[in-house]
């Protein structure tokens, strides 16, 4: 019986990894930060997000990664540290209406309590959408952020719903 719920336990631990890892975006790169005897080595990932609701802006994403053994098995909290540069791949456009302000991402940083999250707000005024990282924890999140901007043609006016 011992030994059911101990491999029940590393096989949640191993899914909620897996799912940890599934929610990334799109890996560009990463550079070495720290060498690691075991595991992989403490580094700086870029990713890149494809804005779901706004065709032709991709948002670039660096954060510090844990390596070691806990890094390796998904099982180490990275650093709230992020930052972020949004800009216009491609003819923007708007399938539909969009809220004044949204989430538009969230990864895992941790197995449990810690997300970074990226949001999405317009400023109607100066037809610009404005994108903001962060980082929250279940009890006490990080005021650490950074924000990024991008200009949208007046000809193009951003649509927002009532």
């Amino acid at each position: 019986m011992r030994k059911t719920g101990r491999r029940a336990a590393a096989a949640a631990l191993l899914l909620l990894a897996g799912a940890a890892q599934a929610a990334t975006g799109e890996k560009i790169g990463t550079v070495d930060t720290a060498f690691q005897w075991i595991g992989r080595d403490h580094d700086i990932i870029v990713e890149a997000y494809d804005d779901p609701a706004v065709q032709g802006v991709t948002c670039y994403v660096s954060r510090a990664r844990i390596g070691g053994i806990k890094g390796t098995l998904g099982l180490a909290e990275d650093r709230a540290e992020a930052s972020i540069a949004c800009r216009q791949v491609g003819p923007i456009s708007f399938p539909e209406p969009l809220k004044k302000q949204e989430e538009v991402f969230s990864e895992r940083m941790s197995i449990l309590f810690k997300r970074l999250r990226i949001v999405r707000m317009v400023d109607p005024a100066r037809n610009t959408l404005v994108y903001l990282t962060y980082s929250d924890k279940l009890i006490d999140g990080s005021p650490q952020n950074s924000v990024t901007a991008v200009p949208v043609d007046r000809a193009t006016p951003i649509p927002l719903r009532k």
